[in-house]
């Protein structure tokens, strides 16, 4: 039998995201955030691949195109072939900072799906640990994550330039 997954913070993100005037990743993709609250890790010359503000684990990624799209049939061939390029990036990286037992990669297309921002497509790089559900999110409603993000972005920019 499938057993739900509750994230009942995630709907406070998902409203906070509809409020939000502009689109982080057309700032992050322009650079115009401010250096010390840049959640980017890389920026391509199609492409992004930054640190979600309200990660599901340690080191959760986003990769998107620098150019603002809503519909993932709307990428043209090099950016998705970069998307893919950084997608494969980002599990190396990963890899190598943290070790991860596991990945899931995917798009959430349209707010019914859980996309917080859902006119500019992404997709999520999450890496996973054996075990890595515990109890918190049940019992008190807190998602731990054990590293701040931005100490996170700064072990994964250095080693992103090192690939």
């Amino acid at each position: 039998m499938t057993q739900p997954l509750w994230a009942p913070w995630r709907l406070e993100y998902i409203q906070q995201a509809a409020e939000q005037l502009g689109c982080v990743f057309c700032d992050e993709a322009a650079g115009t955030i401010d250096a010390a609250e840049s959640l980017l890790v890389h920026r391509g010359d199609d492409a992004i691949v930054l640190l979600n503000k309200y990660p599901y684990s340690s080191g959760h990624l986003m990769v998107a195109p620098r150019r603002h799209l809503g519909e993932l049939g709307e990428l043209a061939d090099e950016e998705a072939l970069e998307i893919h390029h950084h997608s494969v990036g980002a599990v190396d990286t990963l890899t190598a900072v943290y070790g991860p037992d596991g990945f899931n990669l995917g798009w959430n297309l349209g707010h019914v799906a859980g996309a917080g921002i859902a006119d500019h497509v992404h997709l999520h790089v999450v890496p996973r640990w054996s075990g890595d559900t515990n109890f918190m999110p049940v019992l008190a409603d807190v998602k731990v994550i054990p590293e701040h993000l931005l100490e996170t972005r700064e072990r994964l920019r250095a080693a992103w330039a090192t690939r």
